[in-house]
């Protein structure tokens, strides 16, 4: 009998409780994260042969523990941090949390919720997730950086700088400003520091770019060739998608990044509404792709302006082009890993990276549809438990 060990995860300990199908109790504990205590862990679950870890968050801090247990033979599903809290709120009616009730209703998620992703280690994929990690962090320090330096050049400068500034052009505006008070001295070396983060960093994202890049085309991923998808951004979509074959229907891709309409309707009266559930960064690269199409002559522009000329309110049509975007991504993500199965180790790809299904601009197949309704795809964790 399959037994479902949920886990609760943290840096430096885990707390464990192992149930059976009918979701009767039978083990339960605390460990340590170190080599002892993972050891320690081990050796109480295989007392139970057939097993499913139930990791929570494993994206996120159940990230390592995870990958300890793939890369050990062990079976390993994600559990959301939002659907086991929803779990604990009806499990012990108050939402009560602590370590053991955590791990009590990651368990309880894993035993009854139906397509919970399970974990692969591949050493690729992860090693795209940190470098995307890396170059996420790299933007966001830039980001800060310049602000900062806004900030000092609008006391140095009347009116301070451009919207969007460059480190040499910083650096420009700065050499011509001799200040004679002393507070305007400070201000001029903290903006020169400042700009020299600013070229440190920039170089920093150049070479993450070049890597990024790469990594994804070594990768076998045709995704860069859409518009409005970079090296970060195609990085981001192989990581933290893993195998896009987890996904039925373009329908599952986007009510998972969050791009699929909430249906919100009441009687007679039909209506959707944004949903701000699903995975974040892959919504965020949704955005970033939306965007940049706008700023050109792409279709994506074309289905944006008739969204508008039929009666759609900016945001209206803005999401319209992201779920578009959506079904474009995920048909490109499909055919390009049909073509690496199909070619296989050293072999000739068997597909070209066109598609009947929609083509790589948002004009074909329609897409305003709301989230898609229960899947009917079997659970790993009740699988194996039935």
């Amino acid at each position: 009998m399959t037994v479902i060990i949920g886990m609760d995860p943290h840096k430096r300990s885990a707390t464990i409780e192992i149930i059976d199908h009918t979701a009767r109790i039978l083990a339960a504990g605390r460990f340590t994260t170190d080599t002892a205590g993972y050891s320690e862990m081990r050796a109480r679950a295989e007392q139970f042969g057939e097993r499913i870890w139930a990791v929570e968050d494993c994206n996120g801090v159940g990230r390592h523990l995870a990958h300890r247990l793939v890369h050990d033979g062990e079976t390993v599903i994600d559990v959301p941090a939002k659907l086991s809290a929803q779990i604990r709120v009806f499990a012990t009616g108050n939402g009560r949390k602590t370590d053991p009730v955590d791990a009590h209703s990651v368990a309880l998620a894993a035993l009854h919720a139906p397509n919970l992703r399970r974990v692969t280690a591949d050493p690729e994929i992860v090693a795209l997730g940190m470098l995307a990690d890396r170059r996420d962090g790299l933007g966001r320090a830039r980001t800060e950086t310049l602000n900062r330096l806004h900030r000092l050049l609008l006391e140095l400068i009347p009116g301070g700088a451009k919207k969007f500034l460059s480190a040499s052009q910083a650096r420009d505006l700065t050499s011509s400003l001799r200040p004679s008070d002393p507070v305007g001295r400070v201000q001029l070396r903290l903006s020169i520091e400042l700009i020299e983060e600013l070229e440190t960093i920039d170089r920093k994202i150049k070479a993450a770019d070049k890597e990024l890049r790469q990594l994804v085309t070594e990768h076998g991923s045709t995704l860069m060739d859409l518009h409005g998808i970079g090296p970060s951004s195609a990085a981001r979509l192989l990581a933290d998608t893993g195998d896009i074959h987890r996904f039925a229907t373009k329908d599952r891709f986007a009510s998972w990044n969050g791009t699929a309409p909430l249906d919100a309707s009441s009687g007679d009266q039909q209506r959707h509404r944004l949903s701000r559930a699903g995975n974040r960064k892959i919504n965020r690269v949704l955005h970033i792709m939306a965007v940049v199409q706008l700023r050109n002559h792409t279709a994506g522009r074309t289905y944006y302006d008739a969204r508008k000329a039929g009666g759609k309110t900016s945001m209206e049509a803005m999401r319209a082009l992201k779920r578009r975007l959506s079904n474009v991504v995920y048909t490109r993500m499909l055919t390009d890993q049909r073509r690496t199965e199909l070619a296989g180790p050293g072999g000739q790809p068997g597909t070209t990276t066109h598609t009947s299904a929609t083509g790589s601009n948002p004009h074909t197949d329609p897409s305003d549809k709301p989230q898609p309704g229960p899947t009917t795809q079997a659970n790993p964790a009740a699988t194996s438990t039935a």
